[in-house]
């Protein structure tokens, strides 16, 4: 058993894992570490997807939705359609100690927010102004009937050495999404689950596909069943795969990580998806997954992608096409 782990969805939790993991070393506890690592992923302006920087709505306005779960109470916190708050799983968090109203969208939940402090922020750069307006020319140019690209929420789950595991999410949501759409980021069960005596999952990719089924819940259920992280997670994501192409017609991108009581984690997905995860006594790294003839294989990025990443992420204003 591990006395400690943490996995994350995608590159961009890199370094939000680093100081989790440094966290939890030093005895803090998971809702501490995990906290943190989404805070950090929140405030880096390169993240598209997530919280400052993240990407704007189809008026030009940043829409943000989070969650937070305590697998040993079982306790739920969640926003959505938040704006002008700079870290709205802090406010996820605090819900999460609410006996009633635990889970807020709008000016609800801004009201909220504003009345215990939390710090008011715009959260539109000028980086993601200038992606909406080359959006908004590319559909007027091609006429483009489905606009929407980008869906990237952070999920974090955590373990510390007293086995807390904790689980939570941000994002900005569906690029030039509606005003008042949410996926299922915010959604128990569906984009996160966490209990303490079995483990947690949480998902990304295509909200209005994975909130077609209770994704996240389920690969938690299949571990207490004694079913392994990897196997729980990757059975998942392809069961559910195939379903909906058989029953809706299609299906857009889901990735889940899973980790369970002993601090091992897994992971399903039907693209090519990278995470981030490390536990004591091993660092955090950026692993890419692929789903190859329905088996999911995992290697460690290589540093030629990890650069290609970096300056894709940081290309100057100036010139972005």
């Amino acid at each position: 058993m591990k006395k400690f782990s943490m996995i994350a969805t995608w590159r961009m939790a890199f370094e939000g894992v680093q100081e989790g993991l440094s966290l939890l070393s030093n005895d803090n506890g998971s809702e501490i570490a995990v906290e943190r690592a989404i805070i950090l992923t929140e405030n880096n302006p390169y993240y598209k997807s997530v919280g400052f920087g993240g990407l704007p709505n189809e008026h030009c306005e940043v829409e943000l939705d989070a969650a937070w779960m305590n697998g040993d109470t079982l306790a739920i916190g969640a926003v959505a359609n938040i704006k002008d708050f700079a870290n709205p799983i802090s406010i996820a968090k605090k819900l999460s100690e609410e006996r009633f109203n635990s889970f807020m969208v709008g000016k609800g939940a801004e009201d909220f927010a504003h009345k215990l402090g939390f710090e008011r922020k715009n959260m539109l750069t000028e980086r993601a102004k200038r992606m909406w307006e080359l959006k908004i020319k590319e559909i007027q140019d091609k006429k483009l009937l489905t606009p929407y690209d980008g869906h990237d929420t952070v999920c974090i789950l955590g373990k510390d050495c007293n086995g807390t595991i904790i689980a939570g999410t941000s994002t900005s949501g569906l690029f030039m999404k509606r005003s008042g759409r949410v996926g299922d980021s915010p959604l128990s069960g569906s984009g996160f689950y966490a209990d303490s005596t079995v483990g947690a999952a949480a998902a990304t990719g295509l909200g209005e596909d994975i909130m077609k089924g209770c994704l996240s819940y389920e690969v938690v259920k299949l571990m207490e069943q004694g079913v392994s992280p990897q196997e729980a997670a990757e059975k998942t994501v392809l069961d559910f795969s195939k379903k909906l192409r058989q029953r809706y017609g299609r299906c857009g991108a889901i990735s889940i990580i899973a980790l369970d009581k002993n601090g091992d984690y897994g992971v399903g997905t039907n693209v090519e998806f990278s995470f981030v995860a490390g536990y004591e006594n091993e660092e955090a790294k950026v692993y890419i997954a692929n789903l190859i003839e329905d088996k999911v294989v995992i290697e460690v990025a290589s540093q030629e992608w990890l650069d290609n990443y970096e300056k894709r992420i940081k290309t100057p204003i100036e010139e972005l096409k």
